[in-house]
Formats: C-alpha cells, structure tokens, sequence
C-alpha cells in the first residue's frame, strides 16, 4: 500500500541516517556554480526524460497551482503544489528549484532563471551524466509522448524526434502520443529508431492477427498478439536489468482509435505481473524496471498491486517529483518516480546492486537550465536543419503577450483562455470546449506570441475545429464525463489530462462529489442559467470520434491573435469550486465556496 505522508518522511530520516539518500535532495551544495555536481554512488546509472512533447528548443514552463488530490491522494505526491511542495520536499522558497518545481512567482524566476530544457542542453547534460557513470554502466530511458507537440514533430510526422532521440542515445522509450499518428507511421517511425520500443500492454486484436499488415515488423510477437516487444533486457556495468514497458492505458479511448485500428490497450496489471515473473525466473534480472506512460497515481496503485518490481520511472500526468514514493506491496517495495515534461527535467537514479538484487539507491530530478549548460554542437545543428523549412511559419510573431500565458492545472490556464476566446469570436459560438492537455509551453509578459507558440498548445493529428449546436444537457454530461476522469478516486478510472477548457461557460464545481453531481449551476457570461433542454451554439476541436469538418485549432487563434494584437485576460471561465479547502493541492485558486 502506498505509504501516509508521516511514514514517508519517518522512512526518509531512517534511510538518511543510514546512507540510504541525502537529507534534502536540494540542500546547498560546497559548489553552487555546478547545480549538476553528483557524486558517484553505486554501479549503475540509470536517467529518465519523458514527456518532452517535440520541444526540441528551450522552453517556458510553468508549473500547476491547481493539482487537487482526492479521496486517497489527497495530500500525496503528485498532488502538492506551490509552498506545500516545497516543504514538502524540503525545497528553499526563492530557490532556483522552487521556480523549476512550483508555480510560485513564474514570471520573475522566469525573468531571473531563464528558460528550461532544449534537446541540445539535455545532450550535453547526458552526456556528462554518462560519462561520469562509466562506460557501459548507464541507461538513458524515455517514457514517451516525444514525437508530438510542436510543429515540426507535426509536419514530419515525428520523424525530426526521431532524429534527436538516436543522436541524444535514448537506450528504451514507450509511448502515448506516439499512437496518434498513423499506424504504419509509428511503425515506420519505431524502425529508424535505434533504441528498443517497449510496450506490454499493446495486443493485435484477434480478428487482425489473421492477416496482420506489420506481421514482419521485429517487435510482433505471434504467438503472444503482442505488437511490440514487452520487455528487453540490458547489461549495465555488468547488471543485468530488464525493462519492461507500460505505453498509455487508453490511448484508444483519449485518442482517435481509427488511427490504430487494429491494436487494443489496457492497464493489464495482471499481464504485467506474469512478465514480471516469467523474467525474473528465465532471465534472473537483478533489477527489474518498468517504463510507464500510466500517470503517476495509476503507477502508484500497481506498484502496491503487483509484485518483484524495483523501479517504475513513470510518464504522462507531468508530474516533476524530486524524490521517488516508496511504495509497500505484499513482494517487497517499489519506488515510484515522476519526470515532469517538456525536456525541463533529468532523472538521476543510481543504484547499488549487490548479490543479485538492489540495496541502495541515489536519486535527483535535475531541472534543466539552458543557461547554466552549454549546448552540444550536433545537436544544435541537427534541430537547426529540421527547423530550416518552417522558420519563417514558426517565427512570424501574432500577437504581445501582456500577462503570463500558461496551461498546466485542473482547470483554465490562460493560453486555455486564449483557444477559448478565439474559437468564441472567430466561429461566433456563445461557448467554447477546448481539451485539458497538460502540455503546451508558457509566454512570459512582454514576449511576442509566435505562430511556434500556438503550435506548442495546438498541435495535434487531429486538430480540426467544429461549430455545432448542443442541447445544456450534453454539455453537462460532458462535463460530468471529464470531470470523474479526472476525480475519480479509483486511479484505474482516471485517464490524465485535465478539465475540459470551457470559453462563454462559468459553472461551479465539486470535485469530491460523486459522478454526475460535480458539476453545478452552469451559467453564460452574461449571467443567464443553462437550461438542460435549450440548445445553444458551441465550437470546440480535437474530436476523438468522427473528423470534424473545421480548420484546424491553430489556423483559428493565429486569426485571432493577429487581430486583437496584444493578449490581456479579460475574464478567465475557470469554475468556482466546493470542498477544496485545505487541500494542499491548490493554492492562489481565487473563486473557492
């Protein structure tokens, strides 16, 4: 079971006091000029990115002030945010890693700490990493959603992350937002990467076995109806270790399934205890390894579930956790980690292996500061290139970006508001749905908003908008829908991402309601009520089902932008919430009942 916070930090002064970590991951180091200085530990390495969602170049990156845990996660990692974080973690406020870890004052560590990730920082940081492990004796793992969320990942098809991917030396990787391209890309894609693609959960449907188009792809297992390979295993430093990989639960589901037709996914923990079984006894691994895309409140309940797992490095919910949770389960403990996204983040844990099994670990969740790196040249070149044919298209400049515009949080973040307010007035709808991704970069106050931006926060395989009538009732239901998707108690329920983005809609909302009495007292703009049977006119983008017949989303907010030429949040349509106080969760959230 995963363990009370009390017990967290009781296990974390015993495990300090005897070696097993540091007292503070974050306590100030003999030599602050090299935040990266890690002292060896152990006989292998293993790192961790995940989630980087295409940003190839450094980013702004704002943190959540609204991560609500419920039930069972109220007050458990992940959901911390703003000064209960840092405490939590022990994390100096004011620090350069508050501003990497929280929300708190964003626009002036921005200002004062610069951008975060690139993939030509987070080389030459590997590359230190590596090298200082030893030749032979690290890993360099990717937990997914890599080939999707800029423009050029849009226009090549994923195929420019590729490219960066084997030239930063990803060793295994899993996916998500992998599977929203095209089946025979993701092959195609998977072939020219020169890692390991890793997925035990991903099965051929029955009815496609019998005439299955990627029949002579490597990773097809026949015999198993598994698509790819659910496990490899590596010699690091001598270690044996296997990795199995656990690729997004519903992609189907969240995503369009009509681009993966024949393929069906699932949490299958009871798969993954077979594997986890079957390898330890034929292949006698001394450390076993899941990459995960589950969203860390998923990995949390398997790892209490199934058993002989030392280690799951964990992806999708963007969870930027500087120390692993230690989770009980009837086989032992598991420690479950977390990387944040968009390339802000390295993991670092090494380990001490010793008679067969692990003993010891070290672990740091490095924050990538493109200042205090210098960026490796091939890599640099390499995204230059890509980047050359779609120059002028990313950098035309839309629009002044008058406060700090972000997405990351339960409900509106204020680039949210801006894909809101333009579908409002540009498909002339009296209210607006746009997805609650959790990626998407952020536009400090003063910058020029550029059609790269937009790219960031839009940029989908299906982005097509519509403009349709619906009845007050469906739009309750759907709100209903996403909100027990994302409150939910059951973390085998939850799906990630947030709450539906809404624009011309205000509501108040209960997260620890039950399903279908969340969402209350919905109202227009104006104030008038929404009547269950009236219809009224919405426009919105990213339908799983069907294609929409719309431009897509990004066409609309460049129309948008450089119409109203400077961006100031008139009104943000974030929910006025119900039983949240002293949830440690939220913080600076102003409408609260």
């Amino acid at each position: 079971m995963s363990l009370s916070r009390r017990e967290f930090i009781r296990l974390m002064a015993l495990a300090s006091a005897a070696g097993l970590l540091p007292a503070s991951s974050f306590a100030e180091k003999k030599s602050p000029s090299d935040p990266y200085e890690i002292p060896r530990f152990g006989n292998l390495r293993l790192l961790h990115i995940t989630d980087t969602h295409a940003q190839l170049n450094p980013v702004y990156f704002r943190e959540p002030n609204v991560n609500l845990g419920i039930g069972p996660a109220l007050g458990q990692p992940p959901h911390l945010v703003g000064e209960a974080l840092l405490k939590h973690f022990g994390i100096a406020p004011g620090s350069r890693e508050a501003h990497a870890f929280s929300y708190l004052d964003f626009a002036a560590g921005a200002e004062r700490f610069g951008t975060v990730g690139g993939f030509a920082y987070i080389k030459t940081l590997v590359d230190r990493l590596r090298a200082e492990a030893g030749d032979g004796n690290s890993l360099l793992l990717d937990g997914g959603d890599t080939w999707q969320g800029s423009g050029t990942a849009f226009w090549t098809r994923g195929m420019d992350m590729v490219g960066a991917c084997n030239l930063l030396g990803v060793d295994v990787m899993t996916g998500h937002w992998e599977f929203t391209y095209r089946d025979e890309e993701v092959i195609r894609n998977i072939a020219e990467f020169k890692g390991d693609f890793v997925a035990q959960n991903v099965k051929v449907r029955e009815e496609a076995l019998f005439d299955y188009r990627f029949s002579d792809f490597a990773g097809f297992d026949e015999d198993a109806g598994l698509a790819f390979k659910p496990y490899v295993m590596k010699d690091v430093g001598g270690v044996k270790v296997a990795i199995i990989g656990q690729a997004f639960p519903y992609t189907p589901i969240a995503n369009p399934q009509r681009f993966i037709p024949d393929w069906t996914f699932g949490i299958e923990d009871g798969r993954m205890q077979e594997i986890v079984d079957q390898v330890r006894e034929d292949e006698k691994p001394a450390l076993v390894v899941v990459l995960s895309h589950n969203g860390m409140d998923v990995d949390l309940k398997m790892a209490s579930r199934v058993t002989g797992i030392d280690v799951i490095f964990g992806g999708h919910t963007h969870d930027g956790m500087p120390a692993p949770t230690l989770v009980e389960n009837s086989g032992g403990k598991t420690l479950v980690t977390n990387a944040g996204s968009n390339g802000k983040f390295v993991g670092v844990m090494d380990l001490e292996v010793k008679d067969g099994k692990l003993s010891d670990f070290r672990y740091r969740l490095l924050p990538v500061f493109s200042n205090l790196i210098q960026p490796n040249a091939a890599m640099a070149d390499y995204i230059a290139g890509v980047r050359a044919p779609y120059k002028a298209q990313l950098e035309e400049k839309l629009a002044t970006a008058e406060e700090l515009l972000y997405r990351r949080g339960n409900f509106n973040g204020t680039f949210d508001q801006v894909i809101c307010d333009a579908l409002l007035k540009v498909k002339e709808a009296q209210i607006s749905l746009s997805p609650g991704f959790r990626w998407g970069t952020t536009v400090p106050p003063g910058q020029a908003i550029t059609m790269d931006h937009v790219m960031d926060q839009t940029c989908i395989t299906y982005p097509e908008t519509y403009r349709r009538e619906m009845s007050g009732a469906d739009i309750k239901m759907i709100l209903e829908d996403v909100c027990d998707n994302l409150f939910n108690p059951d973390p085998y329920v939850q799906q990630g991402g947030d709450m539906v983005r809404v624009g011309g809609l205000n509501y108040v909302c209960d997260p620890a309601a039950g399903m279908g009495e969340r969402i209350q007292d919905m109202t227009l703009d104006d104030g008038t009520r929404i009547e269950a049977g009236k219809n009224y006119m919405v426009a919105g983008w990213a339908t799983v089902g069907s294609q929409s017949p719309g431009e897509p989303i990004w066409e609309t907010v460049a129309t948008y932008l450089r119409d109203i030429k400077t961006v100031k949040i008139e009104r943000l349509n974030t929910p006025k919430l119900k039983n949240v106080k002293g949830n440690p969760g939220i913080s600076d959230y102003p409408f609260q009942i």
